[in-house]
């Protein structure tokens, strides 16, 4: 796997760097801002970036846009944003256009190579991976929007984990039940959430969107 770096911090970024180096993946780039990055990218793509939210010049949500932008010139490449301060809103930006190999994790979990890996890999994989404590902010809020009351316990949980990124089987497996089970409470959350059969769009990330949409609070 190729990995291409950008974070303002040159401790942060060569902590980085070890880290990877260690699970065997290729370091493309280590770059402290989002138009190194661009560049970088555009002169050798690598497989997935992993880049702040908050980088020069106004360090507030330069990371944002430029995975954005990396999604529009380069929709091959993953990204996976990190930030020490999550916040759902992020996720929510991220997901806008497809959550096709996008990941937003908080830089706490970087410490932790297990967790960097799977995230890594899966972001490469076209999977999208939403930092369980943005997900928890959410589902733990009391019941307050119309999709939350509309779906049940169990319809939540799976939906919870369905916005971490995980597939069927995984969501049954952390549920112990079985994978059929899972698909019939997915079909229904479709129904209940008003997202339609599609063959052009992710109906989970549309499902996931929905929620978070709903579930933000007021300003």
């Amino acid at each position: 796997m190729r990995v291409a770096l950008a974070d303002d911090s040159v401790l942060f970024r060569d902590g980085l760097r070890l880290l990877l180096h260690g699970a065997a993946v290729e370091v493309t780039a280590s770059v402290r801002n989002g138009d190194d990055l661009l560049a970088a990218v555009a002169a050798d793509p690598p497989d997935l970036v992993v880049l702040d939210v908050r980088m020069p010049p106004t360090f507030t949500d330069e990371g944002l846009a430029v995975a954005e932008e990396i999604r529009r010139r380069r929709p091959e490449v993953g990204v996976l944003v990190l930030s020490a301060h999550v916040d759902p809103s992020y996720a929510v930006r991220l997901l806008a256009h497809g959550g096709e190999g996008v990941g937003l994790l908080s830089k706490d979990k970087v410490a932790d190579l297990a967790t960097l890996v799977d995230a890594l890999d899966r972001v490469a994989r076209g999977e999208t991976v939403i930092d369980a404590e943005v997900v928890a902010h959410l589902f733990d809020r009391p019941a307050r929007s119309r999709a939350q009351t509309r779906l049940s316990a169990r319809e939540r949980q799976v939906l919870t984990l369905m916005a971490q990124g995980r597939a069927n089987v995984a969501i049954a497996a952390a549920l112990h039940v079985s994978e059929r089970t899972v698909e019939t409470h997915v079909a229904t959350i479709f129904d209940k959430l008003g997202i339609p059969p599609s063959r052009s769009d992710n109906r989970r990330v549309l499902a996931v969107l929905a929620w978070l949409h709903e579930e933000q609070p007021p300003p």
